[in-house]
């Protein structure tokens, strides 16, 4: 729980320069016993090829600098898209709710519905990270 609440946090308040020193280790929601580095990199590879617009639609949604300009940016957007989906389950009553998911709820809304003028935008924009984070996870398990 302490690792959300950071990431949460760092998300929130801290410049994304500061975000930049992080790799995979920091990206908590890809730092999990469920996935390994070099799968991940692997499903990345073969999502961001077929996904790629939207991966470069996802920082400007998040206020986030261009990807090519970020740092572990591909892996960044990832974890923000798994994390989302995650989040997802305890909406939906797929998973009991924790200590920090109403912190993280509003979080996520706030960072996406930055910049929005209708629901249609946020509902577009929310669509978007969580097919991505579907999808990975299917490429994910179908990699031997």
């Amino acid at each position: 729980m302490i690792q959300v609440y950071v990431f949460v946090y760092c998300v929130e308040s801290c410049s994304f320069a500061e975000l930049r020193i992080m790799d995979i280790i920091g990206l908590y929601m890809l730092n999990t016993s469920e996935y390994t580095e070099e799968k991940i990199h692997e499903a990345l590879k073969t999502l961001y090829t077929d996904r790629k617009n939207e991966f470069d639609e996802l920082p400007q949604v998040l206020g986030k600098n261009k990807m090519d300009e970020m740092e572990n940016g591909k892996e960044f957007i990832l974890n923000f898209c798994l994390d989302v989906g995650d989040s997802f389950k305890t909406w939906t009553g797929q998973k009991p709710p924790s200590t920090t998911s109403p912190q993280k709820a509003l979080t996520i809304l706030r960072q996406i519905g930055k910049g929005k003028t209708s629901m249609n935008q946020l509902t577009h924009a929310l669509n978007i990270v969580y097919n991505i984070s579907e999808e990975f996870k299917e490429i994910y398990r179908r990699l031997k």
